[in-house]
């Protein structure tokens, strides 16, 4: 039987992964446009993603020019991040009463899938792009 202390270690550092995840990923979504540029110079041109970085960079570039005010969603995306990271503070503290938090980010987990494909078919996400941000998601939870 594993010891209950490891088992509350093992838990807490799965709660904390989760965090840091939410919170790298809220503060990521800020700045966009600065995050594909930066990406887009130190890609090869005969990177098979560059084209892809590429024209998401450039139409958020035209999209900010244009309308800036459309970034307000993100923005409002990565507020959400952030504030779903302070929910988990409770599982943090005990993970036991605070099981429906667990269960909330398990059940968050799986819509992931179903909003990948449909959504991103709705807004012509190549399906290799959509595959391997899916792949890179399941590596990352069952880490």
């Amino acid at each position: 039987m594993v010891n209950v202390k490891i088992l509350r270690r093992r838990v807490k550092l799965y709660i904390w992964i989760v965090i840091i995840g939410l919170i790298l990923s809220g503060l990521t979504a800020f700045p966009l446009e600065t995050e594909l540029r930066l990406i887009r110079e130190h890609l090869s041109i005969a990177n098979p993603f560059y084209n892809w970085i590429d024209t998401i960079y450039n139409a958020i570039k035209i999209t900010n020019r244009r309308y800036p005010y459309l970034s307000y969603g993100t923005d409002w995306l990565a507020f959400a991040h952030l504030v779903i990271a302070i929910v988990f503070i409770g599982p943090l503290k005990d993970p036991v009463k605070n099981i429906w938090v667990i269960e909330f980010g398990m059940i968050a987990c799986v819509l992931i899938f179903p909003l990948a494909f449909i959504a991103g078919e709705i807004r012509h996400i190549p399906v290799y792009w959509r595959l391997l941000v899916l792949y890179h998601f399941t590596i990352a939870v069952s880490a």
